[in-house]
């Protein structure tokens, strides 16, 4: 069973409300659903069904016209349907957006993601994963093309910086935090706006690589992950 923390829950039903309720501003709101899989070390690779809900909102809109930057915010909960293998997650972001063209977007967002790691039976032993607190800075691209330039093509990425670590709630690990090697994350969508609501398919890659040191024994916190999800959202 999914067990989401209470202020997680706040923070996205917060960020949700003000998106539904503002009438003065440009938001969406996104469900998706795919799948994840996940390889950690040498360990079997892992797939499981997953969900994905997404808001943004507009909160001050620039001449678009002219390539004014529009300041946006929003979040996201990525929930599997196995949390004994697969990592759920939780971010929210804001950032600036221009239009330096009619056809294209691009940004910058400053992300703050959670990341709720799965623990593993290793020689039947348990082994408690710490979770990752992530602060990103992602590029974000679109361009829109087709009749009315409905439809649309959208990359985003960027490289990880060294994690924050948090206890899990079933303990912490009794091995010290690996050293960080290097990360990133890719992430793209094709899709198509109806006006009032838009639909889309998405696929992400994320790689984090550690010290092979003491607190990454047989590289268990090394991670592979790759996300296909398809989805519809609304546009208020």
């Amino acid at each position: 069973m999914i067990k989401l923390g209470k202020a997680q829950f706040g923070l996205l039903g917060f960020v949700l409300l003000v998106s539904l309720t503002s009438s003065a501003q440009r938001a969406t709101l996104g469900i998706d659903v795919g799948q994840t899989s996940d390889k950690f070390g040498g360990q079997s690779r892992t797939t499981s069904a997953v969900g994905d809900i997404t808001t943004k909102l507009v909160i001050l809109q620039g001449d678009q016209k002219e390539g004014g930057a529009q300041v946006v915010a929003g979040a996201e909960a990525r929930f599997p349907f196995d949390t004994n293998n697969n990592a759920t997650e939780f971010a929210i972001f804001g950032g600036v957006e221009f239009r330096p063209a009619s056809a294209f977007s691009v940004g910058v967002h400053v992300q703050v993601r959670k990341i709720l790691m799965p623990s593993v039976n290793e020689s039947q032993l348990v082994f408690n994963r710490n979770n990752m607190e992530l602060l990103e800075l992602p590029l974000f691209v679109q361009y829109r093309f087709g009749p009315s330039k409905h439809a649309f093509l959208q990359a985003e990425g960027a490289p990880e910086f060294r994690p924050r670590w948090r206890a899990p709630k079933s303990g912490a690990s009794v091995l010290p935090n690996p050293g960080f090697d290097h990360a990133y994350f890719v992430r793209g969508s094709i899709g198509y706006n109806f006006g009032k609501w838009y639909a889309k398919g998405t696929y992400q890659t994320r790689y984090f690589k550690f010290n092979n040191d003491i607190g990454n024994p047989d590289g268990l916190y090394n991670w592979r992950s790759d996300l296909a999800t398809a989805g519809v959202g609304l546009v208020f």
